[in-house]
C-alpha cells in the first residue's frame, strides 16, 4: 500500500504574512502555492516537504516527522533554506526571482514571482500532436535556449547547478521570457543521503554520473540536461535514459534521423553535449554558448540512399530482437 501524501496547506492559511489561495502544484520534495502578499500581490510560494519523509493531515499545519526520518528531514531543510537564500541574490530574466524566504511551522518557505504562461514541456507536446516535419523552427530553438543559458551562467557564476532541468522546469512566460524553475539542490541532498526505493531524477534528461553516488558533479551535469531538452525540442520526446545508453547508444543513430531537417551544427551541439563522459562535454555554459550562436556555419547534410536503408535495416534488427526477447521471457 502506498504512503499517503502529505495534505497541503488549506486555502486562506496564513504564513509569514502571506494568504495561501490554493494549491498550484506537488512534486515529492515540496508544494507551490498561489498567494497573496501583504501588499495584495499574487506570489508563488514553495514549501519544502518531502512526501518521503513527513505526513500531514488536512487542516494541520505542522509536518510530522518520525523519529528515525528527522535528521535526513532537516539536511534537506538545511539544503533547501540554503538554495532559497542563494537564488535570492541572483536577479536575471530566466532565473526564477526568489523574493523572500523563512521558517515557520518547522519548514521553510520559499516566496517566488507568480509566473503565467506554460512549460516548455507543454509546448512540446502541443508541437508534437501536430505531426509536423520539424517540432519546433531551428531558429526558436537556438533563441530559447540561448535565452536559457544566460540565466544558467549567473547560476553557475554563484557556485550552484539546478540538477533539474527538463522541459517541465522551463517555463514561458505569457510575455515570451524563458525562466528556469525548480532548481533540485534539496532533492538531489537527499537522493545522496537517504535510502529511497524511488529515484530522484528524471529519466531521458539526468546525466549519469547522476546515478552514481560518488561520481562528481558540475557545471557539464547541468549541460547535459540543456542537450537532453533540445533533444525533446528535436525529436518531440525525451531521449533514452543514461543507463540504456550505457548499455547500447542509439543516441547517434536517432539524430542522423534529422540530418537535413536541422542543421549539423545543432546535431553536433547535442551529440556533443550528451556526451556520457562528464569529461567529453561542454565544461562550461560559455563554452556551449559560443558553439550554439554559430549561426554562419549552418548546414544541412542529408541522408544518402544507402544511409537510409542501412538504417532502416538496424531499427528492424533491433525490433526483431525485441520480439525474440518478449517470446523467450513469455516461456520458461
Amino acid at each position: 500500500m502506498s504512503k499517503v501524501k502529505p495534505a497541503p496547506l488549506s486555502p486562506e492559511t496564513v504564513i509569514g504574512g502571506y494568504r495561501i489561495v490554493h494549491k498550484v502544484a506537488a512534486g515529492g520534495f515540496g508544494v507551490v502555492y498561489l498567494a497573496i502578499d501583504p501588499e495584495g500581490q499574487q506570489v508563488a510560494i514553495k514549501e519544502y516537504l518531502p512526501a518521503s519523509l513527513v505526513s500531514r493531515a488536512p487542516g494541520e499545519l505542522l509536518p510530522q516527522v518520525a523519529t528515525e526520518k528527522l535528521s535526513l528531514y532537516r539536511l534537506g531543510l538545511k539544503s533547501f533554506f540554503e538554495e532559497g537564500r542563494s537564488l535570492a541574490q541572483i536577479s536575471h530574466p530566466s532565473v526564477v526571482s526568489v523574493l523572500n524566504f523563512f521558517r515557520e511551522n518547522e519548514t521553510v518557505y520559499m516566496v517566488m514571482n507568480y509566473l503565467k504562461g506554460a512549460s516548455l514541456q507543454d509546448f512540446i507536446i502541443t508541437a508534437r500532436e501536430q505531426k509536423q516535419q520539424k517540432v519546433f523552427r531551428e531558429s526558436t530553438i537556438r533563441s530559447l535556449f540561448d535565452e536559457i543559458l544566460r540565466g544558467l551562467r549567473i547560476v553557475h557564476q554563484h557556485k550552484m547547478l539546478h540538477l533539474d532541468i527538463k522541459p517541465a522546469n522551463i517555463f514561458i512566460t505569457d510575455d515570451n521570457r524563458s525562466v528556469l524553475i525548480d532548481f533540485g539542490a534539496a532533492r538531489e541532498v537527499l537522493s545522496k543521503e537517504g535510502n529511497f526505493s524511488r529515484p530522484m531524477y528524471t529519466p531521458g534528461f539526468a546525466a549519469p554520473e547522476m546515478y552514481r553516488r560518488d561520481a562528481a558533479m558540475g557545471p557539464w551535469t547541468d549541460i547535459y540536461a540543456i542537450g537532453a531538452c533540445v533533444y525533446a525540442c528535436m525529436q518531440g520526446y525525451s531521449p533514452n535514459e543514461a543507463p540504456q545508453r550505457l548499455e547500447k547508444d542509439r543516441l547517434t543513430t536517432a539524430l542522423a534521423r534529422l540530418r537535413g531537417v536541422y542543421s549539423d551544427n545543432l546535431i553536433e551541439v547535442v551529440e556533443w553535449t550528451m556526451a556520457l563522459d562528464p569529461l567529453s562535454r561542454p565544461q562550461s555554459v560559455f563554452a556551449l554558448q559560443k558553439e550554439l550562436s554559430r549561426e554562419g556555419e549552418r548546414r544541412y547534410t542529408k541522408l544518402s540512399m544507402a544511409e537510409k536503408i542501412r538504417m532502416q535495416f538496424d531499427t528492424m534488427v533491433s525490433d526483431t530482437k525485441k520480439n525474440v526477447t518478449g517470446v523467450v521471457g513469455i516461456k520458461k
